[in-house]
């Protein structure tokens, strides 16, 4: 390992946050976006709809056990009540399987005739009630057929529901809220409501709207946001609040104060049709939110702009005074995606799945010549009872300090290496987070889970990071004879799930020293030191991780607990050789 790393150009943010209550069982929600599709001489995707493309994404997120989907806007190409009834046929194979849908309009169904369409043919977001798309709105289309067959009665996902009280009711079903179990969803809709004058961006009227929705939830919830357009994007310049990201400063800042206050950390959007995470903060610098634009589900794959927008417009010609406002922490042009969100307790975790668009780069598909190979290509989250850390490129993990339950964390060494950059040649920051599950039987510690560390890249895989030197603190009324030997250590999963020695994972032969870590030590060493009552690892990948005793027989004794967040895919790592 290299010594400490310097601690240049590193901006931590450190967000402390009240303990969650758990709730009985994980829950998964999905996301998708931008479903539009042009010309379909296959067939494939008829009516200006994606419907092949919708229809393997319905697929992946049964599959994994999603309650319900939310899709970001832009569901149809054209708008026409034609393109809208089309959509909500396809969802059939959602409603079949009980899972629900909550889609918002996007400027592509930004008229008033498709915003009473949308909401006659998607009646669940008012109610919550799904599968009860209307006769008259079910279409046959000649490579499909017949539409589906209708197999289960009308279920309700979700419940609280409510809209943003227009006078005229006219933004009834589009610009709506609900809860359902520990997280409350507010959607977003800044365009022409069904009734009344035409509109295009969102006013204080609304933002204060949103303020109410989010600061009225149950307490130690979670709380998610989404919209069709972001607060700075990458190719289109145009926002919530206007043409480019420096217009309307003050409901800028107002809205996201609302979003930051009440411990909202992800706002998701589409309209870009790339995957996109940045921190995003305020005009005027007081508030902060990882701005997410969602993958396309669509026929065309957009580039960013050279130099960025924010580069562009939160400038001083622009009356920004603190600009640039965005950290770039991940990106990935020219896939399909979808989003997979897994809320435990006070945990959650955002996995990132895409396959490549099939014409290798910036192009308009015509026919559907998309491979859908998915694979999981990032993983992100965050905790209520953990903190989150900024870490610029070039700066160094060791700010990363946290506790819980008498465990503390520390990361000991290690640097966000520049190695990867956007489309404008900005490197990658990350957002790095902490959160924590309670001790498990045979376990000397809390167990900590880390998101956030890993670098999106061509060679890199979802889960590997820098190399670092991961701390934690264990009872110390472990077994001596036990630590001398080398039989207490840190502990993370397998891609099986199975708890086993962390630095068993990385490419380096494990090796064992008794005594505190030394800036000589390579990866895949690891000790631990009574002195200071601590076990520390050199590793290079991000999970999970406890402190326990690493021979068989005391866990075979102890029945393993079947939640967890990040379960299922364990560590997933490609090196580059």
């Amino acid at each position: 390992m290299k010594t400490a790393a310097s601690s240049r150009y590193l901006w931590a943010i450190a967000l402390t946050v009240t303990a969650a209550t758990a709730s009985a069982e994980p829950w998964k929600f999905g996301v998708i976006s931008d479903t539009q599709w042009k010309d379909s001489p296959d067939g494939l995707n008829p009516n200006t709809v994606a419907i092949n493309v919708i229809r393997h994404l319905d697929e992946q997120l049964i599959q994994a056990g999603a309650k319900f989907v939310v899709a970001v806007g832009d569901v149809t190409n054209d708008g026409s009540v034609l393109a809208l009834d089309t959509r909500a046929t396809f969802a059939q194979e959602l409603y079949n399987a009980g899972v629900g849908f909550y889609p918002l309009r996007g400027n592509h169904e930004s008229s008033a005739t498709a915003a009473a369409e949308f909401r006659r043919v998607f009646p669940q977001t008012q109610n919550g009630i799904n599968n009860l798309t209307p006769e008259d709105a079910l279409i046959t289309t000649s490579y499909y057929g017949a539409p589906a067959e209708n197999t289960r009665a009308p279920f309700k996902v979700g419940k609280h529901f409510s809209s943003y009280p227009s006078t005229d009711g006219g933004y009834d079903g589009l610009f709506y809220a609900f809860d359902y179990h520990n997280a409350r969803f507010v959607l977003i809709d800044q365009f022409t409501p069904a009734l009344g004058s035409s509109h295009s961006n969102l006013d204080a009227d609304q933002i204060d709207w949103i303020g109410s929705q989010l600061s009225s939830r149950a307490p130690h919830s979670h709380a998610f946001v989404f919209g069709h357009k972001g607060f700075i994007t990458e190719n289109h310049s145009d926002t919530l609040f206007g043409s480019n990201p420096s217009v309307a400063p003050e409901l800028q800042n107002t809205l996201m104060a609302y979003l930051d206050g009440a411990g909202v950390r992800y706002y998701m959007g589409g309209h870009d049709h790339m995957h996109n995470r940045a921190m995003v903060i305020s005009p005027d610098g007081a508030s902060s939110i990882q701005n997410i634009i969602t993958a396309s589900d669509s026929y065309k794959f957009y580039i960013p702009k050279i130099p960025s927008n924010d580069d562009r417009y939160d400038i001083l010609d622009y009356g920004i005074t603190n600009g640039p406002r965005e950290t770039e922490l991940a990106q990935e042009l020219f896939a399909i995606g979808y989003y997979l969100v897994t809320v435990d307790g006070p945990r959650v975790t955002v996995d990132y799945f895409s396959t490549p668009n099939g014409c290798g780069g910036n192009c308009d598909l015509t026919n559907d010549t998309v491979p859908y190979s998915f694979e999981r290509r990032e993983t992100f989250g965050y905790s209520l009872n953990g903190r989150e850390f900024l870490v610029e490129a070039g700066g160094s993990y060791t700010v990363i300090e946290d506790s819980h339950d008498g465990t503390q964390v520390e990361i000991l060494d290690g640097e966000n290496e520049p190695k990867v950059t956007d489309y404008a040649g900005r490197y990658l920051s990350h957002a790095v987070d902490t959160g924590w599950s309670p001790r498990e039987c045979g376990s000397a510690s809390a167990t900590l889970v880390l998101w956030g560390m890993s670098t999106m890249g061509p060679e890199m895989g979802p889960d590997q990071t820098d190399p670092y030197v991961l701390s934690l603190s264990y009872d110390r009324d472990v077994n001596h004879r036990q630590l001398v030997r080398g039989q207490i250590g840190i502990e993370t999963r397998d891609p099986d799930g199975n708890w086993v020695l962390a630095a068993s994972l990385t490419d380096s032969t494990p090796r064992f020293v008794l005594g505190p870590w030394q800036p000589t030590y390579e990866l895949g060493t690891y000790g631990v030191d009574p002195r200071s009552g601590t076990a520390w690892a050199a590793i290079d990948f991000q999970g999970e991780f406890r402190v326990a005793n690493l021979e068989p027989a005391p866990r075979e004794k102890c029945r393993r607990d079947a939640r967890h967040p990040v379960r299922g895919h364990g560590v997933e790592r490609r090196h580059h050789h």
